[in-house]
């Protein structure tokens, strides 16, 4: 743990013994992950439950800085039912995307790892550990059971290449096999009509600065259904559209799961379009679950403060307020978490029991579960008013 000076600064030398003890750790992982020929039998693993697409046990991924360890994950567990839409929500910097990125194994080298724990993904005659894969055999499953439709398409797609050059390249790589160049452009063209974009031949020869951000996310979509995928991680697809066209996007891609069968992670802090789009919801706080369960049990039940919190933040039509409800304080610094409760600084229903460590999860139903201490025994009756 970084040694921190009074007014908040780190001296050279501290920050050089931090740095020497992370090139340590990262290379032991790094050379674990380059390995050649790894025998299947290392990262092959038996789902939990087979109904599950994928199955998140106790992932920790921390990033190994110069100041110190970022948790951005920290011992989270959850599961993405076959042919559901599982919302995971919580606000910027709680670790969504960084969940979502261990799984697809782009987090960014060397300083980014999972350090702990298992990522079991479903191929239907058997189930592979993500993170014990080696590098060179995910290649392989990125695109054809798993893809990821990225926050910023601008940013995602290339702007020196033709829109049409892009997806062919995706296809040609997982999907090409047996193809020739004419079979190819027919599926691009096919998966931007699929997308629902009328003009597709036009599109294909577009660049991405010629589209506007609507269609740039539809680009996106198709480029990830290319495969017909088994899960589909959509990374705040909507974030930057207007409501109209994110409704398009949201009713597009409830539809597309249907018809190719797929599981979709569906990461936002937007929770108009968790309860439009989702069958189960995970609530993150500062890299932790603090409460998961279906969408009726979140919405209409919310058990965890910092939920409660969240759905007090939104504003409801028909209901006039003077002022929107905001959560007071702020998140606490990932390099040095605290080892109580970490929303027990900002929250404003505390009881007997948040002085200690960290409160275990509790279930209140088969489906809902909670990490609060308002929700053990002695605190119960408290916890329900």
């Amino acid at each position: 743990m970084a040694k921190n000076k009074p007014e908040g600064y780190l001296s050279a030398k501290e920050s050089r013994r931090i740095s020497k003890e992370n090139r340590k750790i990262t290379s032991v992982l790094e050379k674990q992950r380059k390995r050649k020929n790894v025998p299947e039998n290392e990262y092959l693993t038996t789902m939990h439950n087979p109904n599950n697409a994928v199955e998140f046990d106790n992932l920790h991924t921390y990033f190994f800085t110069d100041a110190g360890t970022v948790k951005s994950v920290d011992g989270v567990t959850f599961e993405i039912p076959i042919g559901k839409t599982v919302g995971v929500v919580g606000e910027s910097g709680c670790g969504k995307s960084v969940t979502s990125l261990s799984l697809m194994q782009l987090l960014q080298r060397p300083q980014g790892q999972v350090v702990e724990g298992e990522i079991r993904l479903n191929l239907g005659d058997k189930a592979y550990d993500v993170a014990k894969m080696p590098y060179e055999k995910l290649l392989d499953l990125r695109g054809n059971f798993v893809s990821m439709i990225f926050q910023e398409p601008m940013t995602a797609l290339n702007p020196v290449f033709r829109i049409g050059a892009q997806l062919d390249e995706v296809i040609e790589l997982h999907d090409g096999e047996g193809k020739s160049k004419d079979d190819i452009k027919a599926r691009s063209i096919e998966l931007l009509e699929l997308a629902g974009i009328a003009n597709s031949e036009g599109v294909y020869k577009m660049f991405p600065h010629e589209l506007s951000g609507g269609m740039r996310q539809r680009v996106m979509i198709a480029m990830a259904l290319a495969c017909n995928p088994k899960i589909i991680i959509a990374d705040e697809p909507t974030t930057a559209l207007d409501v109209t066209i994110q409704a398009q996007v949201l009713d597009l891609l409830r539809n597309l799961k249907n018809k190719i069968n797929s599981s979709i992670m569906f990461i936002t802090h937007d929770l108009g379009v968790i309860a439009e789009m989702a069958d189960y919801v995970v609530v993150m706080y500062a890299g932790r679950i603090v409460e998961k369960g279906t969408a009726d049990d979140i919405f209409y039940h919310p058990a965890h403060p910092y939920t409660i919190g969240l759905m007090a933040s939104k504003p409801v039509v028909g209901k006039q307020v003077d002022k929107l409800y905001s959560i007071p304080g702020k998140v606490p610094n990932p390099i040095n978490m605290p080892d109580y409760c970490y929303f027990k600084d900002r929250c404003e229903m505390c009881v007997g029991g948040c002085d200690g460590e960290y409160p275990p999860e509790i279930s209140l139903s088969e489906t809902h579960k909670v990490s609060c201490y308002r929700w053990t025994e002695a605190n119960k009756e408290g916890g329900e008013a």
